[in-house]
């Protein structure tokens, strides 16, 4: 997993990860935000999603302590993060200032 995570955030498009878990509620509330921002900007992204609980390894490596928390990643540095629920219109503006 480690090596094909690296492989995809080390893209020279933005990458945007999304660490969650099925339980949390304001992740299930990111979800559609998520792929409407996705199907608003096409390729110019790619968004992974990252079950926390599943990937507890990935979680602690990029210090995650609350979930969702978002983080871009461009040829494989970390441009942004945050916690919590992000509004579609700031997801696009933030891919857009990236590219």
């Amino acid at each position: 997993m480690k090596s094909s995570f690296s492989q995809i955030i080390n893209d020279d498009k933005p990458v945007l990860v999304d660490f969650s878990a099925d339980w949390c509620g304001p992740c299930k509330t990111l979800g559609p935000i998520l792929k409407d921002a996705k199907a608003e900007l096409g390729d110019e992204v790619k968004i992974v999603k990252i079950d926390v609980d599943k990937n507890q390894a990935l979680a602690e490596k990029f210090q995650v302590r609350g979930v969702p928390t978002l983080i871009l990643f461009k040829n494989g540095k970390q441009l942004w993060r945050q916690s919590g629920v992000v509004q579609k219109s700031a997801i696009v503006q933030l891919i857009r200032s990236h590219q």
